[in-house]
């Protein structure tokens, strides 16, 4: 006989998923309701109205496509790319790269334009790059998981790509819910997240909004979108006027996610990125302090993820074995050119909380300086 279902409680202190906090564990015990049913409509009403809030965007096309952040990054990239369009890249890290290999499998003719893994980008360099060849879009992220890196000047960038005649595609996976993302403010095209980062849901869903200018783009493709399943056309007919359906949604997902939208506008988003700018301070002063100095310079660091450098003398998997097994803490590896050189130290959402950041510092310093 197969044992009853008995995870361990974990200290999510990684990349993704962060802690869920209760409420929103909760919210996925509600009964199922069906997925035409009017009670849930509301529910991915009440949802819309708070992505807006988050993503800080009037847009009407705004929702959440089913799947983890990467069905996020393929509809922003399928819905506007058709065989043989240019897609210029800007690559910095882990997530650049999989932009790049997504839009090169829907048939774009794909340009590189790459920084060494921890840096970021001039906005001048990539208004270079766009002035030397006409592309249908740019894509780049924001907020780099595989580094720890924020990429700055997104409305320089989005000023040039559209001066160049290009729509901007961002990656907000692990920024939405942590830090600024100000979509028209900056003039962004087309941006998408996740649900497990710094919104603090259980995977499962990926935000998306698109702009009236990325929304004509769309309407007016000359072939059908690749992916059916992650067509925004088919699920703007779903989540909206005629509720046309389109997929079995994972309703308990959306009450998750309704749950903790709801969390961050009750909490307010300056006060949010407040705290997490805090707690990641706490952090970063604590690392230095056991000879842990961070990889990303301060002006360019992600207050939702960390990425300290491993002394050569320490034992990268050893160390963090240990703390999932004596502390029940969980943070990541490098990959990539950082594979063993760097851990990911994720403060998403409900992770990131005084307390544990205590505990970690506390954990580490247990096991660097005592053995």
């Amino acid at each position: 006989m197969i044992s009853d279902l008995n995870t361990s409680t974990r200290f999510l202190l990684g990349p993704g998923p962060s802690m869920v906090p209760p409420r929103v564990l909760r919210a996925m015990a509600s009964p199922l309701v069906g997925h035409l049913d009017p009670e849930f409509l509301r529910v991915m009403e009440d949802e819309q109205t708070l992505l807006r809030l988050v993503f800080q965007t009037k847009n009407e096309l705004t929702l959440a496509v089913p799947g983890t952040g990467t069905s996020g990054m393929e509809a922003a990239l399928c819905n506007f790319i058709e065989p043989g369009d240019a897609v210029l890249v800007a690559i910095m890290g882990f997530f650049g790269e999989r932009l790049a290999e997504i839009a090169k499998r829907y048939g774009a003719q794909v340009d590189r334009l790459e920084r060494p893994w921890g840096e970021v980008f001039d906005p001048a360099e990539i208004e270079a790059a766009l002035k030397a060849r006409k592309y249908k879009l740019l894509a780049l992220v924001h907020a780099e998981t595989s580094t720890g890196a924020l990429q700055t000047g997104i409305p320089e960038i989005a000023s040039a790509a559209h001066e160049h005649g290009s729509l901007l595609v961002l990656d907000t996976v692990t920024s939405l819910g942590g830090l600024p993302v100000e979509i028209d403010r900056w003039g962004v095209d087309v941006a998408y997240s996740a649900a497990q980062k710094s919104l603090s849901c259980p995977p499962g869903l990926a935000p998306i909004t698109v702009n009236e200018h990325a929304r004509q783009a769309l309407q007016q493709r000359k072939t059908p979108v690749g992916s059916y399943y992650l067509d925004l056309i088919g699920l703007e007919k779903y989540w909206g006027e005629p509720h046309a359906y389109h997929h079995t949604a994972p309703i308990s997902l959306h009450y998750a996610l309704r749950e903790g939208l709801r969390i961050v506008e009750e909490e307010g988003l300056e006060q949010r990125f407040a705290r997490h700018r805090a707690f990641a301070e706490m952090l970063w002063e604590g690392l230095e302090n056991l000879d842990l100095p961070l990889l990303v310079p301060a002006a360019q660091r992600l207050t939702t993820l960390s990425t300290p450098q491993i002394p050569a003398t320490v034992d990268d998997a050893l160390v963090r074995r240990r703390l999932l097994d004596e502390y029940n803490i969980e943070i990541a590896a490098g990959f990539g050119p950082l594979k063993g050189k760097v851990w990911r130290i994720g403060l998403m959402g409900h992770s990131s909380r005084r307390e544990h950041v205590r505990l970690l510092l506390g954990a580490l310093e247990d096991i660097l300086m005592n053995g």
